[in-house]
């Protein structure tokens, strides 16, 4: 394991996309937010992906590589592998772009054969190659993650140090509190 990611104060971006309306909207609005730990915000960053597009992975890595505090990031942390609907991030790419490790963190076990079936309907096989391609889905503690450029060690020790009020990261959960109350005008508190 490596020290880095044992301290408490490593630097995470968590990212989550904001509630829309698949019948209406064309693009979402998507939220980073930069944590020290779990315990301290230090910025927020967004940017907009199409709904069901196919941007997600090059406006993430956009957003990363122009920000301030990529030199002190150390992990990505996605809520899900899709972005406004089935706008799939293409990990592998986000953390050889960035340079930056990555974490998909879900709070459920997929059910992969029914997003596939969804997805062949649609005609993305493309986008069902991305998720094929991000590699195993494994459980840690009471969430479930994909990893690239990490071992699962590592990843552990994160999800451990940024995990305070729930399961989920705070990281995640404060972009989306964050995300649902500026599109929302209010979040409900559930992330």
């Amino acid at each position: 394991m490596k020290e880095k990611y044992k301290k408490k104060e490593i630097r995470i971006l968590g990212i989550d996309d904001s509630p829309f309306d698949k019948f209406n909207d064309k693009e979402v609005l998507v939220i980073g937010v930069f944590y020290r730990g779990g315990n301290y915000p230090d910025g927020v960053l967004s940017t907009k992906v199409e709904i069901d597009g196919g941007d997600s992975t090059i406006k993430l890595i956009e957003m990363v590589n122009k920000s301030k505090f990529k030199s002190q990031l150390q992990c990505i942390m996605l809520d899900g592998i899709a972005l406004g609907g089935f706008n799939v991030v293409n990990i592998e790419k986000l953390n050889s772009e960035t340079g930056i490790p990555v974490i998909v963190v879900m709070r459920y076990y997929p059910d992969l054969k029914k997003m596939f079936d969804a997805m062949k309907k649609l005609g993305y096989d493309n986008k069902i190659k991305l998720i094929e391609k991000a590699g195993k889905i494994y459980k840690i503690y009471k969430i479930y993650i994909q990893i690239k450029g990490i071992g699962l060690e590592d990843a552990k020790e994160i999800i451990k140090i940024s995990s305070i009020h729930s399961y989920i990261p705070e990281p995640i959960r404060v972009a989306h509190l964050i995300g649902a109350g500026l599109v929302k005008g209010e979040s409900k508190g559930k992330a």
